[in-house]
């Protein structure tokens, strides 16, 4: 799956998970720039993209994503190969 096709897929999960109309991606994006972004819905979410893209994110891979530029790299990573 291309970087494309992953961010075209993960932002519907986001505007639904999120409670966002018109979320605008980027990588730089992280939990505090978006306000109903907490700890209940980072899991709704982390659990929502691995449902989504059939794959696994062990905890520590889930705990080092500084922003979105790099859980979109690791899905493009995961559903790539």
């Amino acid at each position: 799956m291309t970087r494309d096709e992953v961010i075209d897929r993960l932002v519907p999960l986001m505007e639904d998970i999120f409670d966002e109309e018109d979320l605008t991606y980027a990588d730089s994006l992280t939990a505090g720039d978006i306000d109903e972004w907490d700890s209940l819905s980072h899991i709704r979410f982390m659990v929502a993209v691995e449902r989504a893209f059939g794959i696994r994110f062990a905890a520590g891979e889930i705990e080092q994503f500084k922003n979105l530029g790099e859980l979109v790299a690791a899905v493009t990573a995961k559903t790539s190969g």
